[in-house]
């Protein structure tokens, strides 16, 4: 007769140590305590206004010409061709369509996929914290030994996120394979400056390694910052694998589509590892996607201007309510700091691991608004237990909602 606890011990025995070393997403699982709670969702960054309706337009175009089979597996023709056009208009950078491009079923299997396709047993990766929660994962899929790197938070508004140049350096080694570099970041907001991506780049040279450069929110700066990619600098052209994709520039981040960039060698395996992971992202929505990547610049500034406005209302609320708030000068998160609340931290529906989960799941139950607890950003958790991350890429009425609520928190 097989008891509960022997059905246990099988399926302890069945499934792999790698999968039992991380949780499901923590932001994926906010989101759905988000919609149990009927809760204001600032916590998951995807747009709740409408995709620009020249690209659902042309969406809808591909699907009625019969774009609706399998494209190249590496990604159709037409699509490849726009992102080398829009690479070198933004970066003056020419690659190559046909050797240098893999679209991917967004940008998180195109990293997946680079990492899978680069790394082996043994092989390090060097990641900055606090960290988008994939990068976790992902090392522990691929099979690298993440070393961690801390970034500081700004000591006051006018200052930036910043890290250590000596711990960086002491991070690389000997089997140090890449660095996953996220510019602008998420969940900081940061954009790194020319001077720490030569910092880092002098690095990789040093030590034979890639970069791995997640540039999923190169349009969506403020206060003047700058986007530099890594593929740019001396040196690098040769050792930057760019991951990038649809979702935050044109508001689909449901479509996934995006792509890795990477020079031939790399690439073909990263062809390989995504045709056996997915086989290839939608057709009819890579054709749309080459037609939204030629998008005039105006749409660009545009869409920097709008999420600034939304920073602005975002910072005015958090504040209002007594959070300390870090300023960012890209992406649409704002880091927060939590250490003035006092919430009932010993009641029993609450209780977690660490202030900044227990926080979370008051808010979200009590005061009806979604965040992201900063230990899910963190390798050890209670670096981040006394912070969490709220976004911004909401329309009027869901922050106006979220200004009505926080009125019910208490410092």
């Amino acid at each position: 007769m097989t008891t509960e606890s022997s059905m246990a011990q099988i399926s302890r025995r069945m499934i792999s140590a790698k999968a039992e070393q991380f949780t499901e997403s923590v932001i994926r699982e906010m989101t759905r305590l988000a919609l149990k709670h009927n809760a204001v969702n600032l916590s998951q960054g995807f747009p709740d206004f409408p995709a620009p309706d020249s690209v659902k337009e042309a969406a809808r175009q591909a699907i009625s010409d019969d774009i609706n089979q399998y494209a190249i597996t590496w990604g159709a023709k037409a699509l490849r061709d726009s992102i080398v056009e829009k690479f070198d208009r933004t970066q003056g950078i020419r690659i190559d369509p046909e050797r240098e491009i893999t679209i991917c079923c967004g940008s998180t299997e195109a990293m997946m996929s680079a990492m899978l396709a680069i790394i082996n047993p043994g092989d390090e990766i060097v990641v900055f914290e606090p960290y988008y929660e994939n990068y976790g994962p992902d090392a522990i899929l691929s099979g690298a030994s993440p070393r961690f790197v801390k970034m500081k938070p700004p000591k006051d508004e006018n200052s930036e996120w910043t890290f250590d140049f000596d711990e960086l350096a002491a991070a690389f080694g000997p089997h140090t394979k890449a660095i996953i570099l996220n510019t602008p970041n998420n969940p900081t907001g940061k954009v790194f400056t020319r001077k720490e991506l030569e910092f880092i780049r002098d690095l990789c040279i040093k030590w034979n390694a890639y970069c791995v450069t997640d540039e999923i929110y190169e349009h969506i700066l403020y206060d003047g910052a700058e986007h530099v990619t890594m593929a740019g600098l001396d040196g690098m052209r040769e050792r930057t694998i760019v991951i990038n994709g649809m979702s935050k520039t044109y508001s689909v981040t449901g479509w996934r589509v995006g792509w890795a960039i990477a020079p031939p060698e790399p690439t073909q395996a990263i062809r390989k590892v995504h045709d056996f992971l997915t086989v290839g992202a939608a057709a009819p929505l890579q054709q749309a996607g080459a037609i939204a990547l030629r998008s005039p610049q105006a749409y660009y500034d545009g869409l920097a201007t709008t999420y600034a406005k939304k920073r602005e209302r975002l910072l005015k609320i958090l504040t209002s309510a007594g959070f300390t708030v870090y300023k960012p000068r890209g992406a649409y998160y704002i880091m927060t700091d939590i250490a003035r609340f006092k919430f009932p931290e010993n009641d029993p529906r609450f209780a977690s691991r660490s202030k900044d989960v227990a926080f979370a799941k008051y808010l979200v139950q009590e005061i009806g608004i979604a965040c992201v607890p900063g230990s899910s950003f963190y390798n050890d958790p209670q670096d981040g237990a006394s912070q969490v991350r709220f976004t911004f890429c909401k329309k009027e009425e869901t922050l106006a909602a979220a200004e009505e609520r926080f009125a019910r928190l208490r410092v």
